[in-house]
């Protein structure tokens, strides 16, 4: 990981106006596409974990720039398999999400899965 540069994660046009844009459509997109999905991915309260963990200041830049786009690949609509298709939709993305969840899980804290409990649960705040 030494050499690789922010915009190598999040493609080489990344920059701070665009990660902004990003993560403004995670805020958008998260909780609708999450609801309709959750059911297709087993790990889905990690998922909502890596949502407040990305959008949690004391979260180091790297991860939540990592995790944003993690999680606007689930959320965006175009990706290499189309979210319409029944059973297969979600492969790609929960794929994308899984790998990222591996590389920065000891970043999700208590904290994060606190909140992803009470979101599941459909208390008010998510």
């Amino acid at each position: 990981m030494k050499g690789v540069k922010f915009g190598d994660i999040l493609g080489p046009e990344s920059d701070a106006g665009d990660d902004s844009a990003r993560a403004e459509q995670v805020r958008r997109g998260f909780w609708k596409t999450f609801r309709r999905a959750a059911r297709h991915i087993p790990f889905a309260e990690d998922v909502a974990a890596a949502y407040f963990c990305a959008f949690d200041t004391n979260t180091p830049l790297r991860v939540r720039a990592t995790l944003i786009g993690a999680l606007a690949y689930f959320v965006l609509p175009v990706d290499a398999v189309p979210d319409f298709l029944v059973g297969i939709g979600f492969a790609d993305d929960a794929t994308v999400l899984m790998t990222a969840l591996t590389l920065l899980r000891g970043h999700l804290k208590p904290v994060h899965y606190e909140a992803a409990r009470h979101a599941l649960n459909g208390d008010k705040g998510a």
